[in-house]
C-alpha cells in the first residue's frame, strides 16, 4: 500500500485532532505505542517540508459558540466537569505531540476541524490538496473532518492506528469500510514508508 502513496510535500498538510491530554487520556488509557507512532509522523512530516496543522477543541469563557440545540455539545455545556476537560493543562495538546516550529493550531468548537474555523483559509493559502489526517475520536473529529474535505475534492489519507474510540466496533467499521470509500486508510508505518522517499527541501 505504501508504494502506492504518492505525496507532493508542498502540496499535503498533516492535520493532528484532538489529541489534547485529557482526551488521549480517557480515549486512549495514554497508549504511548499511540502517542510514539502520531510523534514520529509529526516528525518526519516537518522534516519533509510538509504542513503540520494541530486541531485543539477549546471554548470561550460560558461557552458561548454552544447551541442548546446541538445533543453533542449541549451536554458539555450544561457540565462543569467535562467544560475542565478542555481547560489549562488538560485541554493543552499532548506533550509528546505538542506543536513545535512553525506549526499550525486550529481551535475549533465542533466535531469537524472545518466548522467555524479558518482551516480552509489556511489550506487554500498554501495550496493544499491533500490531507493526512488522524485523531480522537474516530466517529468524532475524524469521520466529521474527512467527509467535509471529501466533499471539498482534497484528497485524502488516514492513519488508521492514529485514531482512536471509545467503542471499537464503531471504529472498526469506520476504519475499515466508511473512511475507505473518501481516503486512503493506511498504518502509520506504511505513511512513513512513504515519507523517507520523499526528497526533504533545499535549505
Amino acid at each position: 500500500m505504501a508504494t502506492q502513496l504518492s505525496l507532493n510535500p508542498a502540496r499535503s498538510a498533516v492535520l493532528s485532532m484532538d489529541y489534547q491530554t485529557a482526551i488521549v487520556s480517557i480515549y486512549t488509557k495514554d497508549d504511548q505505542a499511540l502517542l510514539a507512532r502520531a510523534a514520529s509522523l509529526l516528525t518526519q512530516a516537518r522534516s519533509s517540508g510538509m504542513a503540520v496543522i494541530h486541531v485543539q477543541v477549546g471554548f470561550r469563557p460560558k461557552l458561548p459558540e454552544i447551541s442548546s440545540r446541538n445533543i453533542l455539545f449541549s451536554a458539555l455545556k450544561n457540565s462543569v466537569r467535562h467544560q475542565q476537560l478542555f481547560e489549562g493543562a488538560a485541554g493543552a495538546i499532548h506533550p509528546a505531540v505538542a506543536p513545535e516550529g512553525d506549526d499550525i493550531v486550529v481551535t475549533k468548537h465542533r466535531a469537524s476541524a472545518f466548522t467555524g474555523t479558518d482551516l480552509e483559509m489556511i489550506l487554500r493559502a498554501k495550496e493544499i490538496d491533500t490531507l493526512i489526517l488522524w485523531g480522537i475520536a474516530t466517529s468524532g473529529a475524524v469521520l466529521s473532518t474527512a467527509l467535509h474535505a471529501a466533499d471539498a475534492d482534497y484528497r485524502l489519507i488516514v492513519i488508521k492506528d492514529c485514531c482512536a474510540d471509545l467503542d471499537e466496533h464503531v471504529h472498526a467499521c469506520l476504519i475499515e469500510k466508511m473512511l475507505p470509500r473518501v481516503a486512503a486508510v493506511v498504518s502509520a508505518d506504511e505513511l512513513l514508508e512513504a515519507l523517507n522517499s520523499v526528497q526533504p527541501p533545499l535549505g
